[in-house]
């Protein structure tokens, strides 16, 4: 498929045909997420039309969330938007991996220390002996994708001192090895400080959507964490049934 090059007035129906030749080029796959649309004047050049009539096209295709414009970067194939049921315990990997994309993971940090009065309160437990302090990213296709904040008490879940967590994602080995009776989430969204728009690869002041999470085993507290997703790029669904 070629985009039309010969002379075309601009008329109302033009924009339209560019919409209609950059649509089809994203859905049939030739165009794939994180492809970078033609510039503006590239585009004014092949179809011999006004800039107007361009940004009317393409901001349309925006509009229907088929492309994402960037200041100063361009304009691309939107990705798809992550989908994440919030009523059950999802491994991040394996949710990338549906996703039909590329799983990378990145141990930022573990530290295994005496437990704090901090750890102590973010755990809802009094007292305890040590706990594993794990930050963490996960990206998909190369793109940031989440960053894991999680905190493990030991004595809750002595396996984990033996854990190799450069080599495995802390929620997918928790997920294949410990049983957990009761979760909690929190749901709530904040704006990235610099460290986390460091992590993510967006704009400080940017929304994350965060997902705090709580797990319990007859009553004892396994572990804590927080997850902080790029607002624009995630959204939570969860479906429900009547009884």
């Amino acid at each position: 498929m070629s985009l039309a090059t010969d002379k075309l007035d601009d008329k109302p129906t033009l924009y339209k045909q560019i919409r209609r030749d950059i649509e089809s080029r994203i859905l049939t796959g030739e165009w794939p997420p994180g492809h970078r649309i033609p510039f503006e004047h590239q585009l004014m050049a092949r179809y011999r039309c006004s800039r107007m009539t361009v940004n009317k096209a393409l901001s349309e295709l925006a509009q229907a969330d088929l492309i994402e414009r960037r200041r100063r970067a361009g304009t691309f194939v939107r990705r798809p938007q992550h989908l994440s049921a919030v009523l059950k315990i999802a491994d991040i990997r394996a949710e990338i991996t549906a996703l039909g994309r590329s799983y990378g993971y990145q141990l930022v940090q573990c530290t295994r220390r005496a437990a704090s009065a901090t750890d102590r309160a973010r755990l809802g437990v009094r007292k305890t002996g040590k706990v594993i302090a794990i930050t963490c990213r996960h990206s998909a296709d190369n793109v940031p994708f989440a960053l894991e904040d999680r905190l493990i008490d030991l004595e809750a879940v002595p396996e984990a001192a033996s854990a190799d967590f450069a080599a495995e994602p802390p929620g997918s080995w928790l997920l294949h090895h410990v049983p957990w009776t009761e979760a909690e989430h929190t749901i709530s969204a904040v704006v990235a400080d610099d460290r986390t728009a460091d992590a993510l690869g967006i704009a400080v002041g940017a929304p994350c959507l965060v997902i705090d999470r709580y797990t319990w085993r007859s009553a004892r507290t396994l572990t804590a964490v927080r997850l902080l997703y790029p607002g624009e790029s995630h959204r939570l669904v969860a479906r429900f049934k009547g009884g």
